[in-house]
Formats: C-alpha cells, sequence, structure tokens
C-alpha cells in the first residue's frame, strides 16, 4: 500500500475538520472534491476574487448531496484578520490556497499582489496559531528558485526573485518558518511546479498556458509562445497536488514537519513541446488543429527560462509518488476542456 493510498484509508475512517481557503479555485476545488469524497468535514472561504462559484457547484454535483452537507462556505477576504479568524474556528487542518497568481500581474500590480499574498497570508498564519490548528499546508512556488541556474531544482538552493510574485511566496516560506520557532505552529509549504487540470480558468490575461492554449486550438485562435519556445518547464497534473497536501497534512514523520518541498513530476517539456503533445491529444476531434501554427513574440518579464523539480525530498520525507505524467495527465484533462470550452457543434 502507498502511503498516499494509507492516508486515504486513515481519512475514510476519521473524520476532522479542514479549512480550505481559495476554495472556489481551481487547487482548492479540487482538494475540496476529494476531502468531500472521503467523507470530511470542509470549510472553505473565498472572496471570488480569482475563484468561481461554479467550481463550488461542479464540486457538488460531483460529491452528491450527503458529502456536500459537510461543506460550509464562508465568502470572506484574507485580507482581513476577522474572516481568517473566523474560519479557522475549529479546524483540525489549514489547506491555504488562496492567493493572487501571476508574475505578469504582480509585476503590473505588486501592491495587491503582496496585500493578498504576504498580509493575507501573515493573517491566516495568526488565525491558525490562535485557533491550535495541527497543522498548516501552504501553497507555496517554484518561483522562489528565481535565478538560481542549477537544474533539477532543489529546495535549499534558492536565487534572486524575478518578480514581485516570488518574492511573496519567498516571504510566506520565511513567516512559516518564524511561527514555528516562535510560536510552534506546525507547518509545511508545497513549491509547487506548472499545475493544470480541470476547472483551470482559460480566460483572462492571467490564464495559465495550458487551459488558455486548448481554447484557442479548439476554436482555431492564436496560440502565442512567449520566446522561441525552447524554455521548459515542470508540469504537475492536479491530482499529484492533491496527493501531496493530504500527505503533508497528515504526515507523521516529525522530520518531514517545518519544511518545503517541491511538487512536481522532475521532467521538463519545452513550451514547443507541448503545443505539440496538445496538437496531437485534439487533432482527431477538430482536424484544423492539424495545420495549426503558434506565433512566437518576445520574452516575458520575469519569467524563468528553465525549471525542473528535484522531487527527491517529498518522495523520503511524505512518501509523494506522483500517479500522472505530463501525457496521462493532458490525456485526462482534455475532456473536461473539450466539454467546456468547445462550440456546441463541435464537441
Amino acid at each position: 500500500m502507498s502511503q498516499f493510498e494509507s492516508v486515504q484509508q486513515q481519512l475514510r475512517g476519521h473524520k476532522y475538520h479542514w479549512l480550505v481557503t481559495g476554495a472556489a479555485g481551481f487547487i482548492g476545488s479540487n482538494l475540496l472534491e476529494q476531502l468531500l469524497l472521503l467523507g470530511q468535514r470542509v470549510t472553505g472561504l473565498d472572496n471570488f476574487a480569482t475563484g468561481f462559484a461554479d467550481n463550488l457547484e461542479l464540486v457538488r454535483e460531483r460529491v452528491g448531496a450527503q458529502a456536500w452537507a459537510n461543506f460550509r462556505f464562508i465568502e470572506g477576504d484574507i485580507r482581513l484578520a476577522a474572516d481568517c479568524a473566523r474560519a479557522c474556528q475549529g479546524v483540525d487542518y489549514v489547506l491555504h490556497e488562496a492567493a493572487l497568481g501571476s508574475v505578469s500581474r504582480s509585476i503590473e500590480d505588486p501592491i495587491a499582489t503582496h496585500e493578498t499574498n504576504v498580509t493575507g497570508f501573515l493573517h491566516m498564519l495568526v488565525a491558525a496559531r490562535d485557533a491550535k490548528v495541527k497543522r498548516f499546508v501552504y501553497a507555496a512556488s517554484s518561483s522562489t528558485y528565481g535565478d538560481h541556474p542549477a537544474l533539477p531544482k532543489v529546495e535549499p538552493q534558492i536565487g534572486h526573485p524575478l518578480s514581485p510574485y516570488a518574492v511573496t511566496k519567498y516571504a510566506d516560506e520565511l513567516y512559516a518558518e518564524v511561527f514555528a520557532r516562535c510560536y510552534g505552529v506546525e507547518s509545511i509549504g508545497l513549491r509547487y511546479f506548472n499545475v493544470f487540470g480541470p476547472r483551470q480558468d482559460p480566460k483572462g490575461a492571467y490564464a495559465a498556458v495550458i487551459p488558455q492554449w486548448v481554447a484557442a486550438l479548439i476554436n482555431d485562435d492564436t496560440v502565442h509562445i512567449n520566446g522561441d519556445g525552447e524554455s521548459s518547464r515542470d508540469f504537475c497534473y492536479i491530482d499529484n497536488v492533491v496527493q501531496a497536501n493530504l500527505l503533508a497534512a497528515l504526515s507523521g514523520n516529525a522530520e518531514a514537519v517545518n519544511q518545503v518541498y517541491n511538487v512536481a513530476l522532475n521532467e521538463r517539456t519545452t513550451l514547443n513541446e507541448l503545443h505539440q503533445m496538445m496538437c496531437r491529444l485534439l487533432a482527431e476531434r477538430f482536424p484544423h488543429v492539424h495545420e495549426h501554427r503558434p506565433q512566437h513574440r518576445a520574452f516575458r518579464a520575469g519569467d524563468v527560462r528553465h525549471s525542473q523539480a528535484d522531487i527527491s525530498k517529498a518522495r523520503t520525507l511524505l512518501g509523494y509518488a506522483p500517479t500522472h505524467r505530463l501525457s496521462e495527465g493532458l490525456r485526462e484533462a482534455m475532456d473536461w476542456y473539450v466539454r467546456r470550452l468547445a462550440p456546441a457543434h463541435s464537441r
């Protein structure tokens, strides 16, 4: 039995109270779904700045009325200390996903990014401390590695940050470390690498690359690739991220606590390769994709050239074992993207 199977078995036999911040967002709603399916009690907190009520409705449909009855939603803002305190009342475990993502957004509006990602994070830590939660698991970021050239990325080796967003995510790690030392708050940070999957927003200026490209391909629009397309990323399917969160929350390994971990695959895929993979998956249903050619444009400020995670620390201390490679995740997610994004006559 894998460590994750053991954790799932534990959860089926014991109901804890969880808080998922950003519960209406992409990652948060997937965490919510898994917890409810495992019979857990969940409080969700979201202000709908980047999340969607439709995501919560989709979770309700998937888990059914009986499981949904274990969910309480608070429309609130992590920038408000009172909202954080209310959400943490009676909670055993916090999964803190609420944030303002996007490197480019942080360059355009660093103050908004700081207020949510640092001030909001600090409010959540204080609330978790005061509520005496068992453990605080939070979304860290691969952007913390900045300009450090080594590949694959290992947790202790970071460089200079390349964006305000990266600064905020590193500040979160520092605050979590200090709260462990000063107040005994147990925490684990998960440095996500390019997460993708169902319920990821394909629209808007800050949409992640995979859903944005799927929408463009099936609608025969232009796919823009920043730079020459040889920049590479370690794309991680959402199921792997859900696994990492639950392992982090329930790990009984004392050495695993108050650490940060890479959450990815230890694989590197260029943007050109990603475009080709997506075209192959879509071409049977959308013949025009056979002829699609991307349009290259200037490199984007704040972007790193290459990204790849060493996941040995998460494997060793948490028992993390990814279940989906990039190709498997794309195949699984593609049906969802097509149902949501394709014109009705072409599905």
